[in-house]
């Protein structure tokens, strides 16, 4: 019987780890190649034979998904996989038109085959959509598990933009393992405040040998989830993150559907900055799909070391990457600042944007007057401090997790804006945790 020809649909995250624990070393199916769409210049490059196992001595291709229904037909294609996230219902059901029309199958892959499950306790953080706030609830959980008395590792979604078998494994305790990775932005908008708050991050490209080299370390995992898809591990508590800026979409994008109905905390975050209505209309939207889910409610509120010094100024907003991109937000918390304390205006960055910024907002036309942090390399770094360097204005407001400062170097006067979770009445997260996990 010959192997079922497969085409795997991704975005160098969950594409790699759908192949890893299902396609690899698995005689029935062949996989023809990877397209990769989300992350600039992540196609043409190939999913190396060190990793994709002896069926596989060539490696496997990585196209760009731009030529989804040539590599269909191409290579007679039977089954394509789709293995990316935070994406609408209906741009799904689009690429399985594309795919069925061209007479293959279209397939989206579950928990059943993809999740690993761990000899010790897993607790999973993930979201609706990017930039809920899943990062703080992230660092709030790490925070109260370890004042509980337990050693954690978070274990990061991938984020691997360099050399795949280099990063296969991949273990930071300090800001000089970020240096040696040569990590990018994004990477760093991750792991640096994990590792501020002392606690081990693992992430890269085999999750299976990543979460056994961490489970030798530490008494629980921290999942800590990308975009909005749901864990690559089985969970023993599953806390989901909500967004009432975007009421609806926890119903309406994939999978953050999936992390909806999977629950068993949601944290509706920012209910201090969004309408009471739109907060009411997550809440019961949650309850109508997950009826059991325990939900608590928290704010973001922001940390400015002189908020004073914003009062007045014409100001460029640099915002967390993909939170403004395909997380569709317009704004984020280095917005909100500006607003709050007082900038006289809030400069448009698109006049004074370069190479792959100015596509960036080419490709992104409905992010507002806010510059997004786009660094998936040098170049990009690069291009991204030209643009800052170029623009008008009295002031920079940082609104990403990171001080940028430590990898671009920004010839303006800066405000850093941080922020942390805090949960609002009761229930809290403490509470849960405590009675899950209560020594």
């Amino acid at each position: 019987m010959t192997p079922t020809k497969v085409l795997i649909m991704g975005a160098a995250g969950r594409d790699f780890h759908n192949f890893n624990t299902f396609f690899r070393g698995n005689k029935d199916y062949e996989v023809v190649a990877f397209t990769a769409t989300q992350i600039p210049d992540i196609e043409g490059r190939q999913y190396p034979k060190e990793l994709a196992g002896e069926l596989y001595p060539a490696g496997i291709p990585i196209h760009a998904e731009e030529e989804l229904a040539e590599l269909v037909q191409k290579h007679k294609v039977e089954q394509v996989v789709f293995a990316y996230s935070d994406v609408p219902h209906e741009y799904v059901m689009h690429k399985a038109s594309i795919v069925n029309a061209l007479g293959a199958d279209f397939r989206l892959m579950g928990t059943k085959y993809t999740q690993v499950k761990s000899t010790k306790p897993v607790v999973s953080v993930c979201a609706v959509r990017t930039g809920s706030g899943k990062s703080q609830t992230t660092r709030r959980v790490s925070l109260i598990l370890r004042e509980m008395g337990y050693k954690v590792a978070a274990i990061r979604h991938p984020m691997p933009y360099g050399n795949l078998v280099a990063q296969e494994v991949q273990r930071f305790a300090d800001y000089d393992d970020l240096d040696e990775y040569e990590c990018t932005i994004e990477e760093r908008e991750e792991y640096e405040p994990h590792l501020d708050n002392g606690v081990i991050v693992y992430a890269g490209v085999d999750y299976e040998k990543i979460l056994r080299a961490a489970e030798k370390e530490v008494d629980i995992i921290l999942w800590d989830g990308g975009n909005n898809d749901f864990p690559f591990y089985v969970s023993d508590l599953q806390i989901v993150v909500a967004d009432p800026h975007r009421p609806g979409h926890e119903a309406t994008y994939h999978p953050g559907e999936t992390n909806v109905r999977a629950a068993d905390v949601f944290v509706i975050n920012k209910v201090d900055t969004a309408e009471a209505e739109n907060v009411i209309k997550v809440r019961e939207s949650l309850r109508a799909m997950n009826p059991t889910a325990i939900v608590v409610e928290g704010a973001s509120p922001l940390f400015v070391d002189h908020p004073e010094s914003i009062q007045g100024k014409r100001v460029l907003v640099v915002e967390d990457g993909p939170t403004l991109t395909h997380g569709e937000m317009a704004y984020g918390a280095g917005y909100v600042a500006a607003r709050r304390f007082g900038a006289a205006e809030i400069v448009d960055p698109r006049p004074f944007a370069v190479k792959s910024i100015a596509a960036t907002f080419e490709k992104y036309p409905k992010t507002g007057p806010i510059l997004p942090a786009m660094g998936y390399g040098d170049a990009q770094m690069r291009d991204l401090e030209a643009t800052i360097d170029a623009a008008d204005v009295d002031m920079v407001i940082i609104g990403t997790p990171i001080d940028l400062t430590r990898v671009i170097k920004i010839n303006k006067p800066y405000q850093r804006v941080r922020y942390e979770l805090q949960e609002i009445g009761q229930p809290t997260l403490e509470g849960i945790l405590r009675a899950r996990f209560g020594k």
